[in-house]
């Protein structure tokens, strides 16, 4: 059938992997790393010129015979960026990421507008949060009023690549539930969430059509012959990174609960029905393969880790050997690690907090590890949301940096209670990107079963299996509650 290449545009780096279907192995794979802009006020950019640089100097690692047997491309990208496009489709400014939180005061004035936070969940299913694309547009209306002025065109990171690629913008579902602006019940542009991001302007024209998730579109020529792919190279919708790994872990049927452990941290399943709660207290997205995606999502996850890496003068692999002197609890040492400001909790102006120091508790050991505990004490006060609107999971499937852990599959296994089953694929989210282009030709010939590719080419790997120790289990349990009572203390401090 020839081969498929997943594009993952993330926000450290971008990763290309050429999947052969016949075979069931990936071929090839290249990796970028990507700079990031980072500013005191909580601003995250990122020029689109990088993530362009990024996917040639991929596409340049790769064997041209194995170039010359590419037959689709899939993009995933990081959610919720702005990139700003006039009406020649060049880019206007530096593309602010999911991660800037400087935005978190539009984000206020938006659901102001539109009648506040549960006003918002009626219109279209979620609230406003820092880093969302809509609070991106006010923010740069104030501060780049030049560019705004200019603005023809809003596009997603996922957006531009494939705009890039082909000379044609669209958005899909999945990745445009992340901008605030889409009706996740009705999978339609929201006119009253636009009207309140921008009353005097009509911010629907400047978005892309929205397409199904199965829709292909060619490469430009020019650009095909530059990267030595075939002419006949079509790019399908792509969508999210949230998205794409859903579909790179098999997470395209109810039960399944995939997480990953990156930069940021995230758990999410796959509905088959709107998943909305009237507490916004998960994101309440549309997937990229006609269903939804209730997800969580943390804004620090791997960077609490890498910060104390740094701090102490070890990386990230010694810090894993380092554990294995240490208890659940870190010996009273409780880290919230926000870090980045945070989204689960919403606390955009929040900032890391470390509790029950002592004289000899504080040890760069326990200091890993209470990153490490408090990235998932995150990420559990979301799980204990999707648990309590009815939703069961009998295992977690691990995706991301993290997955390559024993030290995090160990700790996710038993601070949920759950197996821990890892896919034979790491990159998750490229390997998701290159399922869908997979599915959108079989679907172009006819009918094609999106789970059942997916359980055909989602393998599990048993090495990696992870089973929770009861008696660890039982000794989060406290600890846990302890960071909801801290969490519950310092709200206040962060909340304006």
């Amino acid at each position: 059938m020839g081969l498929f290449v997943g594009l993952d545009v993330g926000t450290q780096s971008v990763k290309l992997v050429a999947y052969d279907p016949d075979s069931r192995q990936i071929v090839a794979s290249a990796g970028q790393p990507l700079d990031l802009a980072a500013g005191d006020d909580g601003s995250r950019e990122q020029s689109a010129d990088w993530w362009v640089d990024a996917v040639r100097a991929c596409f340049g690692r790769i064997d041209p015979a194995l170039r010359a047997r590419v037959v689709a491309i899939g993009v995933s990208g990081q959610q919720h960026g702005f990139v700003p496009l006039d009406r020649s489709g060049s880019v206007l400014a530096p593309a602010k990421l999911w991660c800037d939180t400087s935005t978190s005061a539009e984000c206020d004035e938006i659901m102001a507008a539109a009648g506040g936070a549960r006003r918002c969940i009626e219109l279209a299913g979620n609230p406003i949060l820092a880093g969302y694309t809509a609070s991106k547009l006010p923010w740069t209306r104030k501060h780049r009023s030049q560019a705004y002025a200019k603005l023809a065109t809003i596009a997603l990171p996922h957006d531009y690549i494939n705009y890039w690629l082909t000379g044609e913008l669209w958005m899909e579902h999945g990745d445009a539930s992340g901008t605030g602006w889409l009706d996740v019940r009705t999978r339609a542009w929201s006119p009253a969430m636009l009207a309140a991001t921008d009353p005097d302007r009509d911010l629907g024209a400047c978005l892309p059509p929205l397409v199904d998730a199965a829709t292909l579109v060619k490469i430009k020529p020019a650009l095909a012959d530059e990267l030595g792919l075939p002419h006949a190279v079509q790019v399908s919708a792509g969508g999210g990174d949230n998205m794409m790994a859903a579909i790179g872990t098999g997470n395209v049927v109810p039960g399944v609960l995939s997480m990953s452990l990156g930069t940021s941290g995230t758990l999410f399943t796959y509905a088959d029905h709107p998943v909305v709660d009237d507490d916004g207290r998960w994101a309440a997205f549309c997937d990229s393969t006609g269903g939804w995606l209730p997800l969580i999502c943390t804004m620090n996850c791997t960077v609490a880790t890498e910060a104390v890496g740094k701090l102490c003068g070890f990386s990230t692999k010694e810090g894993d050997a380092l554990l294995a002197g240490t208890r659940p609890g870190a010996d009273g040492l409780l880290m919230l690690p926000f870090l980045n400001g945070e989204r689960t909790p919403d606390l955009p102006n929040g900032r890391g907090n470390l509790f029950g120091m002592t004289a000899s508790n504080l040890t760069p050991a326990n200091l890993y590890r209470a990153a490490m505990e408090g990235a998932l004490y995150s990420l559990k006060n979301g799980y204990d949301a999707l648990v309590d609107a009815g939703l069961r999971f009998e295992a977690i499937r691990l995706t991301g940096g993290g997955s390559q852990s024993l030290v995090w599959r160990q700790m996710a296994a038993d601070m949920f209670g759950l197996p821990v089953d890892v896919p034979e694929q790491a990159e998750g989210a490229a390997f998701g990107a290159a399922l869908q282009a997979l599915w959108a030709v079989q679907r172009s010939g006819g009918d094609a079963d999106l789970s059942a590719l997916a359980a055909a080419h989602v393998r599990l790997d048993p090495r990696l299996a992870t089973h929770p120790h009861a008696e660890a289990t039982a000794a989060y349990a406290p600890v846990y509650q302890r960071f909801l009572s801290h969490l519950d203390a310092i709200r206040p401090l962060y909340a304006g």
